[in-house]
């Protein structure tokens, strides 16, 4: 496992639990608004944390924490990421998964073998044509890379049929999703358990011209959720 980074305690990250977060260092997408840019890029790569310094952690901390996220960078580009989620789960810990849903195979072995408790999978656009071959342009454009979105399609129906818990969620940059990309990811899902709508907030991105972007105002999104509520029967919030 290589690990970029470790949070010792959040109140957030894991729904209703105390939670520790585990950040992989890696990711096959390059998201420009991304905010974790040392472990996207290998030019602001650090040196790993060692996988057992981590373990010993948690082993210590079982009386004070519920649960273990798993995020990145994109956790499935982990060659030992299945043998690591049994340890967690040997400890007591209940686990969440952040996915950019690129990897449906090793999704559904995970999900099959029961290694997770909760999923959260991002999603970057709407997917065009979906029955055809023809790439989708607006996913690409906003990964910097060229997406297999049947794979995409491939994770989210994996999600939704899994039955743990999970949420959908999709970080808004005005410039790159218009209103009706949003109302399209909502087609996209409709029936799911949560679509996240999360504001897009310049501080630290990947790319640094995204440090000029903006996101849509409260009342923008507040609207964009009651259509979603309306249209697709979606639980939607806004973060």
């Amino acid at each position: 496992m290589k690990i970029g980074g470790f949070q010792k305690f959040s109140l957030i990250d894991y729904p209703a639990k105390f939670s520790a977060i585990i950040f992989t260092q890696g990711c096959n997408f390059r998201c420009g608004f991304c905010h974790n840019p040392e472990l996207v890029d290998p030019k602001l790569f650090t040196k790993n944390i060692p996988e057992q310094e981590i373990l010993d952690f948690l082993k210590k901390r079982r009386d004070q924490l519920d649960a273990v996220v798993v995020t990145g960078g994109e956790p499935l580009l982990q060659i030992n990421l299945e043998k690591f989620l049994k340890k967690l789960k040997k400890l007591g810990y209940s686990i969440k998964l952040d996915t950019n849903g690129s990897f449906p195979k090793r999704l559904e072995k995970i999900i099959k073998e029961k290694l997770v408790d909760y999923i959260a999978m991002d999603i970057k656009a709407p997917i065009e044509n979906q029955n055809s071959k023809v790439k989708s342009q607006k996913y690409s454009e906003i990964t910097g890379t060229n997406v297999d979105t049947k794979k995409i399609l491939k994770s989210i129906n994996l999600i939704m049929g899994s039955g743990i818990d999970y949420e959908f969620r999709t970080t808004i940059v005005k410039s790159q999703l218009t209103e009706n990309d949003i109302l399209k990811i909502g087609e996209m899902i409709k029936g799911a358990k949560l679509y996240a709508l999360q504001k897009f907030i310049p501080t630290k991105t990947l790319d640094p011209k995204f440090l000029k972007e903006t996101t849509y105002s409260d009342k923008e999104l507040e609207r964009i959720k009651e259509k979603m509520l309306g249209l697709f029967k979606i639980n939607c919030i806004i973060r």
